[in-house]
């Protein structure tokens, strides 16, 4: 079999985007859209995904589903993944904050929409194999270990936070830190029922909170 070239994988590339369009359509109900957003869409077509899985599983990177990247760890369903960049409606020149940065995967595909990407990890291995990863696409993204429920206060306030694990209850330190008019996208809940959740604060600092449909995610792992 000849090796997979650079346009197979833009093949399986858009094939991944086609499922997540279809994804939206049937869950328009829950989600209260049909299609994904136009720009996130472009980002999902251009970002090599392939390159921030484990390199045995790159020929399955587009394939909608998890896949493990190590340490009991997952890189997120396609369609999941694009749900919660949909939902934080990500613009170029947002400050954004990643709890669990992972390979850098989704950190990649914010920077494509023109954010400036911060992303905090636990696993000192995940931050350099994503520094690495980030640094060939020439995405400059600022990456850090440590305990990412405790949020970036150094650079806070933030526009926009993805939390990719799940907690039983929004972290306060990353409540604080987001922005008047932020939008958080987080997934709460217990092991066995967890809910993505829509956290927006607006220019008077009231917060509101949106689930938006079941999933199911890793805990969020703290530092004492």
């Amino acid at each position: 079999m000849k090796p997979m070239t650079d346009q197979h994988l833009a093949v399986l590339r858009r094939h991944m985007v086609e499922v997540i369009d279809l994804h939206f359509d049937l869950a328009s109900e829950e989600i209260g859209k049909t299609a994904v957003d136009a720009r996130l869409r472009e980002a999902l077509l251009t970002v090599p995904r392939h390159l921030f899985v484990p390199p045995q599983l790159a020929i399955v990177s587009y394939q909608d589903t998890p896949l493990p990247i190590g340490f009991d760890k997952t890189v997120s369903q396609p369609f999941i993944g694009a749900l919660m960049l949909d939902l934080l409606d990500v613009r170029g020149g947002h400050r954004v904050l990643e709890v669990g940065t992972g390979l850098g995967y989704q950190a990649a595909v914010m920077a494509a929409l023109g954010a400036e990407v911060r992303s905090v990890e636990i696993v000192e291995e995940f931050a350099q194999a994503a520094r690495i990863r980030l640094a060939e696409l020439d995405h400059d993204v600022d990456i850090r270990v440590g305990d990412g429920s405790r949020g970036w206060p150094e650079h806070a306030p933030f526009d926009r936070i993805l939390v990719t694990a799940a907690a039983a209850e929004v972290p306060p330190a990353l409540l604080a830190q987001l922005a008047p008019g932020g939008r958080m996208v987080v997934p709460l809940g217990s092991d066995d029922v967890q809910r993505l959740t829509l956290v927006t604060k607006n220019e008077a600092g009231a917060t509101g909170t949106e689930e938006v449909m079941p999933v199911r995610f890793t805990k969020l792992e703290t530092m004492g």
